[in-house]
């Protein structure tokens, strides 16, 4: 796996503003945060993209997310956030390493924006996709 800027904070080899850490996940505050309290999430698998991550280390994440997200919440007063995890450059993951953004928001102004390219879903498409999508589950 290449080595990050998150391997090395994981490491101790670059300080942070730690919030969180157990034996599979650490937390911490963003260092070009959207918003006031944009924690960052990891896994301390190393990991490009999520489907790469071992269950283990995906599990530990799900029972960390919320936690993280309550305390942030309480001790930022903020009314709503968003949860952003990228996967790849062409989805804008900037570091290759596997992390979910806890992004605080407190008006429309603040935080994460965010532009939704919907389109209607072809039916006959949608059924020949969802078909070959479950076959894919199945192999």
């Amino acid at each position: 796996m290449v080595d990050t800027i998150f391997s090395k904070i994981i490491r101790g080899e670059i300080p942070c503003h730690r919030i969180y850490e157990d034996s599979q996940v650490i937390a911490f505050l963003d260092v070009g945060p959207l918003s006031r309290g944009h924690t960052l999430v990891i896994p301390k698998e190393s990991a490009v993209m999520l489907h790469e991550l071992s269950e283990d280390s995906v599990v530990a994440v799900a029972r960390v997310l919320p936690k993280i997200c309550r305390a942030v919440m309480r001790a930022t007063g903020a009314v709503a956030y968003n949860i952003l995890q990228n996967n790849g450059a062409l989805a804008h993951q900037a570091v290759t390493h596997v992390h979910f953004h806890v992004i605080p928001k407190y008006s429309e102004e603040d935080g994460l924006g965010v532009r939704w390219n919907s389109a209607p879903l072809n039916p006959v498409e949608g059924k020949e996709l969802a078909n070959t999508i479950v076959q894919e589950l199945m192999a």
